[in-house]
């Protein structure tokens, strides 16, 4: 069942990254922290349902002891919202994607697990790709006038970057929790995510709304709340993907940076440059040859 549940991850967050992007307002400069709202209501409601309807044991120590896992996929989860009003999807998408290189680094430096061909291959592959989309991007704001109240040039790489790294080391930390110690179960991991989701998206609200004076209508966020439906979908079949087989779904699940390609070019009509389909492509084809190599090894 773990393949299955892989599957459906990697179409949930394809189109939660779709809709991330319809959502992201570049004129808006709190609208990571709107999306984030957003995400943590359908989080904290989907959770409390789950509690009830399937009888599920949680503390609320539970949240702290996830807390370390938690803390690292939503920061990146934050940047990542922000990163998307600066790049387009079919270049932020990838990049972000390639977490499972920091997760294969950290297994190298803390467990001193060695890296088999196809990883040093794979990681390379995917840092030159990465090296060349920054270059690009960082020719392409040459030409234009910056506004310097945006992120401009190389600076745009930055978001997705710091997205890959927060995120590999969340997923490490996920495959301790949840596969190689089993320091906690499935279900409670699941709904302490979704709980600190909850108390940051309430801390935003509430800065959004007293501090800064900005109203946030739910129904107005269309864009934002399918896109956290679509996530928290994800998240659901992602915990029990890998707490199945984490060496084998991570992999796989990395790969919906591919959908969100293609559902970019379908619904939002994104066209890249010539350079920039190649690098994106040396991307896909790097995290590839990790999932391949996964696979092998495992």
């Amino acid at each position: 069942m773990w393949f299955v549940y892989a599957i459906t991850t990697l179409i949930f967050w394809a189109l939660a990254d779709l809709f991330y992007k319809k959502g992201a307002d570049e004129k808006d400069k709190y609208s990571h922290l709107k999306t984030g709202v957003m995400v943590g209501l359908v989080m904290g409601i989907h959770a409390t349902g789950y509690i009830i309807f399937n009888g599920v044991k949680f503390n609320i120590l539970d949240i702290i002891k996830y807390l370390p896992v938690s803390f690292f996929y939503i920061s990146s989860m934050i940047i990542g919202y922000k990163g998307l009003k600066y790049l387009e999807l079919s270049i932020s998408s990838p990049i972000q994607n390639c977490s499972g290189v920091i997760t294969a680094l950290l297994l190298l430096l803390i467990f001193r697990e060695p890296l088999a061909a196809m990883d040093m291959i794979g990681i390379i592959v995917i840092a030159i790709g990465i090296v060349t989309l920054s270059v690009i991007e960082h020719k392409a704001e040459k030409k234009v006038k910056i506004n310097f109240k945006k992120i401009a040039g190389i600076l745009t790489i930055v978001f997705p970057l710091m997205y890959c790294v927060l995120d590999g080391a969340g997923t490490f930390l996920d495959a301790i929790y949840l596969d190689k110690l089993s320091l906690i179960s499935e279900d409670v991991a699941l709904i302490a995510y979704e709980y600190t989701f909850l108390i940051y998206g309430t801390i935003s609200l509430i800065y959004l709304t007293f501090v800064k004076k900005e109203k946030l209508v739910v129904i107005d966020e269309k864009d934002r709340f399918l896109a956290s439906i679509f996530e928290t979908a994800g998240q659901f079949f992602y915990v029990f993907a890998v707490a199945k087989n984490s060496t084998l779904a991570i992999p796989i699940i990395s790969m919906y940076s591919v959908g969100s390609l293609v559902l970019a070019h379908i619904f939002l009509k994104e066209k890249l440059k010539k350079k920039e389909y190649f690098a994106v492509a040396v991307v896909l084809l790097g995290i590839i040859i990790l999932g391949i190599s996964e696979g092998i090894n495992s």
